[in-house]
């Protein structure tokens, strides 16, 4: 293996990492400064760059970015006793493996490198999930099987269809992927979120409008159906659509005809109609929120993509193909999940869906540190070691984190929700160790388990009462004979 290259003026620094990866068993070549370092690269090249910023003859940030056009699979720690977000941001920018912020703990220094070394070993590696064409919908589960069949049997036919399901799990996919295969494939898809559009802009949005049938309206305007003549207008959220308008579409879907607001000359509609909601409408119709005719109108076809968590297997798939989209978008090199990573996502519930998955893909593109993304990577609230267990995770598109209510296992969930219940996240973290521990054949796995389950659990009580046993047992529901001796045995005397 190549040498660890250490770029810093700093003599004390240079012996500190030398001694520490020498424990590592790591070689390692040192240079006090960048002009140093680029006259050896040109004979040479190192297994991972270590490197300060503010040195005197040259920046450590000119030194990232000349390594980042001859080596762009090298990894390069920035170093830098100025903590500023000016310097960390220009190094990210500049494509550095990561951050450290001087002073720092050299037992993490040392774990930081030997992650860095890891991944220029396996960057050496040729990549071979190479994405050459977006598909249409992926799935492998049975149930994404059926729909598929489901898709293909209408493929021939204009018949109304009803998508049901959760957020977040592709309805318009479904029907976009409707539209493509059907004889009106060359016609329009015109989509409309009716639960986006104020009630009263719902209408002229829906039927268009003639010049003067309100205030504001100086000008003929064509609707969604017009728009949608010879093609398919998908209307999403169709369960929250005003009663008063579910008449006008009603009359639509019945005799194939629909006024303009303002208008009095009748106008076809040569539109196949394809809807969407998450709600039962089966309630709303017992409620009085839905018409009953309009129901039996729409539910000509039925299709429910299935939730996520009912087709836990395709996980891996998916989410190899939106970290490919999210680096393609980025103009970035694609990261890539471990093994136990990938296991690790596929026990979660993921509330959110096939939306919610995306969304932690192009966090993770953005914000995981390496290119082989790890369980520890994962946004804080996804892994066993939670601290705030009321508050779950919110992921967005564009990598911002924020703390919202969580959501109970297999309910209905915000689009950007992305975390598990707090059993179901301990739960899985635990399956996920016990998987490990067995793969690796590890002896007597229920003892190791149940003394760190113990000493976890003795370790957090004795924290919460600051150290007082007697309370600690109290609280844990043990004797303080049982607490003393346990904490003997699992030696947390300090």
């Amino acid at each position: 293996m190549k040498p660890i290259w250490i770029v810093d003026d700093d003599q004390s620094i240079r012996w500190v990492l030398e001694k520490a990866l020498a424990r590592e068993n790591f070689t390692t070549r040192s240079f006090s400064g960048v002009h140093d370092a680029l006259a050896a690269l040109e004979q040479e090249s190192p297994q991972v760059l270590v490197s300060d910023i503010r040195m005197p003859g040259g920046s450590g940030l000119e030194l990232l970015q000349t390594v980042r056009d001859r080596l762009p699979g090298l990894p390069v720690i920035i170093m830098t006793a100025f903590s500023d977000l000016d310097s960390a941001v220009a190094a990210f920018q500049g494509g550095a493996f990561e951050y450290l912020a001087k002073p720092f703990d050299v037992d993490k220094a040392a774990e930081l490198i030997r992650r860095a070394v890891d991944e220029s070993m396996r960057g050496e590696a040729a990549h071979d999930e190479r994405v050459t064409e977006t598909p249409e919908m992926l799935g492998q589960a049975p149930a994404m099987q059926d729909m598929f069949r489901a898709i293909g049997r209408l493929s021939h036919s204009a018949a109304t269809v009803l998508i049901t399901g959760e957020s977040g799990t592709g309805k318009e996919l479904v029907a976009r992927a409707l539209h493509r295969h059907s004889p009106r494939s060359n016609g329009p898809f015109i989509a409309l979120n009716t639960a986006a559009i104020p009630k009263d802009l719902l209408e002229s949005e829906l039927f268009g409008h003639e010049r003067g049938a309100f205030t504001g309206a100086q000008a003929m305007r064509q609707g969604r159906f017009e728009q949608a003549e010879n093609g398919t207008l998908f209307l999403d959220e169709i369960g929250d659509m005003p009663f008063d308008l579910q008449t006008r579409l009603l009359r639509v879907l019945s005799d194939g005809q629909f006024y303009r607001v303002g208008g009095h000359n009748p106008l076809r509609a040569n539109v196949r109609v394809i809807a969407a909601t998450h709600q039962n409408l089966e309630s709303r119709v017992r409620q009085g929120l839905f018409r009953e005719d309009l129901y039996h109108r729409l539910n000509v076809i039925r299709l429910r993509p299935p939730a996520l968590r009912e087709r836990s297997e395709d996980i891996p798939l998916l989410t190899r193909h939106f970290l490919q989209k999210s680096a393609r978008d980025l103009g970035v090199e694609p990261k890539r999940v471990s093994d136990d990573a990938l296991a690790y996502l596929a026990s979660l519930p993921f509330p959110g869906n096939v939306r919610q998955l995306e969304n932690l893909c192009n966090w993770l593109t953005v914000m995981a540190p390496a290119q082989v993304i790890e369980q520890k990577d994962l946004p804080p609230d996804l892994t066993p070691r939670q601290e705030h267990a009321a508050e779950s995770i919110a992921v967005s598109t564009d990598g911002a984190v924020a703390p919202t209510p969580a959501v109970p296992n297999g309910a209905a969930s915000s689009p950007v929700t992305a975390t598990a219940s707090v059993a179901s996240v301990w739960e899985n973290g635990l399956r996920t160790e016990v998987a490990r521990l067995l793969r690796e054949n590890s002896a007597d796995v229920m003892d190791e388990l149940a003394r760190r389950f113990e000493a976890a659990v003795i370790r957090e009580a004795l924290d919460f009462t600051r150290g007082r046993k007697v309370e600690a047992a109290e609280r844990l529901g043990i004797g303080r004979n049982t607490i003393t001796r346990k904490i003997q045995e699992l030696h947390l005397d300090a």
